[in-house]
């Protein structure tokens, strides 16, 4: 693909090239998981976060599941009151309340997965790699065709200092 070609696919789709700057993390029982990431976010002043890695464990999930047009909104969210591995977290951490998708394992070996909701309970641990954009910052605009707040992405004014 050539830089034009490229650049052309950024001005259309939103994308950015940037350095990254990693930032790890650990959680300890008791912690709720999207509550803490978003406090960290906002006290370390990150613009634009996203998860890279997380493994660990949780006593509760609260998750809405994938949606389909018979369903309402509270019929897709549940609450699952046990033990889970965290097989997987992926998302960014933008606005008040980050996009976060996760997929957790039960002691079968069953998978259950959705949009983290909350009351993410850590069990033992959660060690977490938070991947930051250091020339963009992300934010969260309402969409009328999706009817969400999604993911705006925006070069920076100025970079950010790193200590």
């Amino acid at each position: 693909m050539s830089h034009e070609d490229a650049a052309n696919l950024s001005r259309n789709q939103q994308a950015q090239a940037s350095s990254l700057v990693c930032y790890t993390l650990r959680l300890k029982k008791g912690q709720e998981l999207k509550t803490s990431l978003m406090k960290f976010v906002k006290e370390t002043n990150l613009k634009a976060p996203f998860i890279m890695t997380c493994v660990g464990s949780v006593s509760k999930a609260t998750l809405r599941l994938a949606a389909s047009v018979e369903a309402s909104y509270s019929e897709k969210i549940k609450t699952f009151d046990q033990f889970f591995e965290i097989l997987s977290l992926v998302g960014t951490l933008s606005g008040d309340r980050g996009h976060l998708h996760i997929s957790l394992g039960d002691k079968d070996g069953n998978v259950i997965g959705g949009h983290v909701m909350g009351d993410l309970i850590i069990y033992t641990t959660a060690e977490i790699v938070i991947g930051e954009c250091s020339n963009v910052t992300y934010s969260r605009e309402f969409d009328k065709e999706t009817g969400y707040p999604e993911l705006c992405i925006k070069p920076r004014d100025t970079p950010p200092v790193f200590n």
